[in-house]
């Protein structure tokens, strides 16, 4: 199973939000509806989203100003979807981050292929090219031969405790929240039930505890997720 696509919809007409949301769904992914700039710049600042629709006459915060107030924009297309069709506009809101405009009143299957032509572009853009081995102050975690080490002595871990260790390592200043954890090791769509995540955190630190005393190489960020210890 392909881990769920997260789209976020920053759209003040109801009638509109249901029928990008309702587009969204027939695809297989996960919509998010936004009515104000506010409320998604506030979604936006709660989790990792793969991609943006976004409308530019927006009550709070209008889509040109949340354009210029997303941080991070390199894994998450932005598709602009707005009646201000002028060329003035499209320009600046290219320029500005956007990846796509569509002016409205849209075809709903054009905004259905932009979509998934603008996912299948930052899904081979995003490709982590990671090494074999990742390493991490005493940990040493080999993804051929599925092992690891830590401070030298061999642990033994389960599929699921290899790849949460192996995700950890592969950004070791990144905080993880769980709904990231789950659904990049589980592959399924995280609906707020932490307490798998709970035991197999727990069980991992307990075995790397026994490797090694002592040491401390995942720290719990409160609020927030994991990462590993600097």
């Amino acid at each position: 199973m392909n881990n769920p696509i997260h789209i976020l919809v920053a759209e003040d007409d109801n009638d509109i939000s249901r029928l990008l949301c309702s587009i969204i769904k027939k695809s297989g992914y996960i919509p998010q509806p936004a009515y104000s700039g506010t409320e998604a710049l506030l979604y936006l600042e709660q989790r990792k989203w793969n991609m943006l629709l976004l409308d530019l006459m927006l009550p709070g915060m209008t889509g040109e100003e949340l354009l210029n107030r997303i941080d991070n924009r390199d894994d998450m297309p932005v598709i602009i979807i707005s009646a201000k069709g002028e060329p003035k506009t499209k320009v600046s809101v290219l320029r500005g981050g956007a990846d796509d405009f569509i002016t409205k009143p849209f075809d709903v299957e054009e905004v259905s292929a932009r979509i998934d032509a603008r996912l299948r572009t930052y899904a081979r853009i995003g490709q982590p090219n990671l090494p074999n081995v990742l390493q991490h102050k005493g940990l040493v975690l080999d993804r051929d031969t599925k092992s690891v080490t830590a401070d030298g002595a061999e642990l033994t871990l389960t599929a699921r405790e290899f790849e949460i260790l192996s995700l950890l390592l592969s950004a070791p200043k990144k905080v993880f929240t769980k709904s990231n954890l789950y659904e990049r090791v589980w592959q399924e769509a995280f609906y707020g039930d932490d307490n798998i995540i709970n035991v197999h955190m727990s069980n991992l630190r307990s075995k790397l505890a026994k490797a090694a005393p002592g040491i401390d190489f995942i720290e719990t960020v409160w609020g927030m997720g994991y990462r590993l210890k600097p």
